[in-house]
């Protein structure tokens, strides 16, 4: 008898969902090598011990967010619409053929009245990375760090403009220790500093500076700036840099292990805050918490700042960067191609002529002169100087032998190594996080919440990392394993 594919959709069967499960499918191998009961245990403090109707397990509801970041499923609702009809889904949660599935308002009520406030999301990261560094997968010898940005849920159009107070750095102070110990190193007068002076982190390699008479030289550093904030998300910064897109992000500032490409932090901010700025302090914490025995870094030329390189190398670690060039006049040389020459302390231009030392300023740069005669007749004045310009003026941060340093050890053997190796990590994972889990645009709305999509981003990531390496350990050992002879 013919039986037609209707029969068959009616057809009753008892089948063992285990089996129908592929033995290397990449949730078996997750569930196989990672350990979720440290959920339950952390959740524990914000569930009734003997009141209100039974709860949906956490280690559940938990497993079923890290489907969605796994397979870049944005929504919820098609989140539990998938499981439903996902035998993978549905044996990867403990959950039989005819059991029904947990609601969406399940996920986004926990989020809302259980979780809210709370750092479950940094601890489910931070246990995740603890497996990882228990299995040796994690060497901390070298560590990549760079940020992405991630597109607010928030309408570029709608802002407010707004008048805010820069924040002091956090060197301020080594700074205009410095700064003064070079015055008086050359005979000057000391400093009186203001206690909460503004350094901009980038404004290292201004090359639009040549002599007082620009426009530019000398400007101290405003203590306030004018910043669009966003009506619908104000977390969010409104973030205009070259060859990037143009309205409100966040920033996602990741650190890399070398060994197995192991995500080691994960920190949010404001797409319009320096990618500088939080460097430091997160690479301190690293160390702290994990105790990492890094001794280098590799950083893209973003991170190239006199400042960025003195705190690296005061904690024992050599930086591998990129060159930053800086902002450069066409048609003029570049500070480059001026020969800094520290035994005598003074720059050697195109022409031999020597720029001596003339200050040093408010805002960490040593100056350095030319005599008016030697500019005024040299045959290449037009290409170094504006037609406004009598005098050829260079700067030099006093803390910028720690960024020739670093540029001399990228160019060793070992330095090229680790920063041929950063587009193999730091940019990989990047790329992964936002072509097969969804973090190009943000989720929800918030700080907070932003944070909870990268840390939980950035865990299911470590998890296919440690599932796929322990599995290829177990497949490479079986093969080399020698058959027993009966």
């Amino acid at each position: 008898m013919l039986v037609t594919g209707q029969n068959r959709q009616r057809k009753m069967e008892y089948v063992l969902i285990d089996d129908l499960m592929p033995q290397d499918h990449l949730l078996r191998k997750i569930d196989k090598y990672i350990d979720f009961s440290f959920i339950n245990e952390i959740c524990r403090p914000y569930y009734c011990k003997d009141n209100g109707r039974p709860a949906v397990e956490p280690e559940i509801m938990f497993k079923m967010l890290f489907l969605g970041y796994l397979y870049g499923i944005r929504s919820e609702t098609r989140l539990v619409e998938e499981v439903k009809v996902n035998i993978a889904y549905r044996w990867f949660l403990g959950y039989t053929l005819e059991e029904k599935i947990p609601d969406a308002s399940v996920i986004w009520q926990n989020r809302i009245r259980r979780f809210n406030g709370t750092d479950i999301p940094e601890q489910i990261f931070n246990e995740i990375l603890k497996q990882a560094i228990s299995r040796g997968l994690v060497g901390g010898k070298v560590l990549y760090s760079d940020s992405t940005h991630l597109k607010a849920n928030a309408n570029k159009n709608k802002f407010v403009e707004e008048t805010i107070k820069v924040e002091s750095q956090d060197y301020i102070s080594d700074l205009n220790n410095a700064i003064n110990e070079d015055r008086i190193a050359h005979g000057k007068k000391p400093l009186k500093f203001e206690k909460d002076r503004s350094v901009t982190p980038e404004d290292d390699d201004d090359e639009n500076y040549f002599d007082d008479n620009n426009e530019n030289s000398g400007t101290p550093n405003k203590d306030e700036k004018k910043v669009k904030t966003s009506t619908t998300d104000p977390d969010s910064g409104f973030m205009h840099r070259d060859g990037k897109p143009q309205g409100f992000f966040y920033l996602d500032h990741r650190t890399v292990d070398s060994k197995y490409n192991i995500i080691t932090d994960t920190f949010v901010t404001p797409g319009n805050v320096n990618d500088v700025k939080p460097y430091i302090e997160r690479l301190k914490y690293q160390i702290d918490k994990w105790g990492f025995p890094v001794k280098a870094v590799g950083l893209d030329a973003g991170y190239n700042t006199s400042a960025i390189c003195k705190q690296i190398y005061d904690l024992g670690i050599e930086p591998a960067m990129g060159k930053r060039r800086g902002c450069q006049q066409k048609g003029k040389f570049g500070k480059y191609k001026y020969t800094y020459l520290p035994e005598w302390d003074i720059y050697i231009c195109p022409e031999h002529n020597y720029l001596q030392y003339t200050t040093t300023n408010r805002q960490g740069y040593k100056e350095y002169k030319c005599k008016n005669d030697r500019c005024a007749s040299c045959p290449r004045r037009e290409m170094c100087l504006s037609a406004k310009q009598t005098t050829k003026s260079i700067r030099r941060h006093v803390w910028e032998d720690f960024k020739d340093k670093a540029w001399k050890f990228t160019h060793t053997d070992y330095g090229k190594k680790i920063y041929a190796r950063r587009k193999e990590t730091i940019e990989r994972s990047f790329a992964d996080s936002k072509e097969l889990h969804g973090l190009r645009y943000c989720r929800l709305r918030g700080l907070a919440k932003v944070a909870e999509q990268c840390l939980l981003t950035a865990a299911v990531q470590n998890m296919k990392k440690i599932a796929t390496a322990l599995f290829s350990f177990l497949f490479v050992f079986a093969k080399l394993k020698p058959t027993s002879c009966s």
